[in-house]
């Protein structure tokens, strides 16, 4: 039992550590903890959706009329109200998480204010999403508002993953890895990667599993959006295929091309998924399955326009002169 409370004692100061006095490696390991438990959201939100309980919880802030915690209602399960309260309650923690990360980047010596400002997306982010959650309820789950749930959970992704792409380097200015076109590339293949996010978005506002019985649907032929979302589908791994060759060929560093592919490896796990789930007429918990894969999909796409280019190692800083292929940050 000593063990145990000594352990634990040591498990406070180490995170206490890590917030009041944090180095690159543990803002960085923070960062890795936001993008983890903001894509996990995602994922417990299409829980909610696929189990109907969407309006587990009819009201927004409260719970129910009355209280801001599940009490019995007669015209709802106790198992949906619980399952949309556990995930209200997950808005907490992954506030909690980036609040942690905008103090350990307030905190970190020397002072970044670039890893400043994408820490504050953070907390901003999820107030927003809470807010917009209070929208989709008063809403009744309309697909519109419910598609926008997840974007703007995926825009905090991508705020993640650059706080963590940027603690792990100096801050001079961005440095090509890569030739100029395959850089364009990259840039092309992330905004076919976002078209294939909202075409995926208006296929599930389309088909089943709305989240309850009331909420309403788009009214779009599922077939042809599923066609449509396939097609971009063929595009971004084309793309992919075509990045990963031209990394290959021109002898770009070992991260650029692991990063391209394991993005081809997650995109074509995503595209089995995609078609098992359609032909067995889009099963709960393949749903479930996909989003997270849509998910992964977005954060390994990012990780391979981060990989491209160089800032530097820690410690470096902003040096001006002139550059002749200055690349985005």
């Amino acid at each position: 039992m000593k063990h145990l409370l000594d352990q634990a004692r040591r498990q406070t100061v180490n995170l206490t550590r890590s917030l009041w006095s944090p180095t690159a490696a543990t803002l960085r390991r923070w960062a890795l903890v936001a993008v983890v438990v903001n894509a996990g959201i995602t994922v417990t939100g299409a829980a909610v959706r696929v189990s109907k309980s969407g309006l587990g919880c009819p009201t927004w802030p409260r719970c129910t009329p009355d209280s801001f915690v599940p009490i019995a209602h007669g015209e709802i399960s106790p198992i949906n109200m619980a399952v949309e309260f556990g995930n209200r309650l997950l808005t907490f923690l992954v506030l909690a998480v980036g609040l942690a990360c905008l103090l350990a980047a307030v905190r970190l010596l020397p002072r970044r204010r670039d890893l400043v400002r994408l820490a504050w997306l953070q907390p901003i982010g999820v107030a927003a999403q809470g807010l917009w959650g209070g929208v989709v309820v008063h809403s009744v789950l309309n697909p519109f508002t419910v598609g926008m749930h997840f974007l703007i959970s995926i825009g905090l992704i991508a705020a993640c993953v650059a706080l963590y792409a940027r603690s792990r380097e100096g801050d001079a200015a961005p440095e090509p890895l890569v030739r100029r076109d395959i850089r364009m590339l990259g840039h092309v293949l992330t905004a076919a990667v976002a078209v294939l996010l909202v075409a995926g978005v208006v296929v599930t506002g389309t088909g089943p599993h709305s989240g309850d019985e009331m909420a309403s649907r788009f009214p779009f032929d599922i077939e042809v959006v599923a066609r449509i979302h396939a097609d971009v589908v063929y595009v971004v791994v084309g793309l992919t295929f075509a990045l990963l060759f031209a990394l290959r060929v021109t002898g770009a560093p070992a991260p650029a091309r692991r990063a391209a592919l394991t993005l081809l490896a997650v995109e074509l796990a995503q595209g089995i998924i995609g078609y098992v789930q359609y032909f067995l007429a889009v099963p709960a918990f393949l749903v479930g399955l996909h989003v997270l894969g849509s998910t992964l999909v977005w954060i390994c796409t990012l990780r391979v326009v981060f990989a491209m280019r160089t800032r530097g190692p820690l410690g470096t800083q902003t040096a001006r002169g002139d550059r002749l292929d200055s690349v985005p940050a």
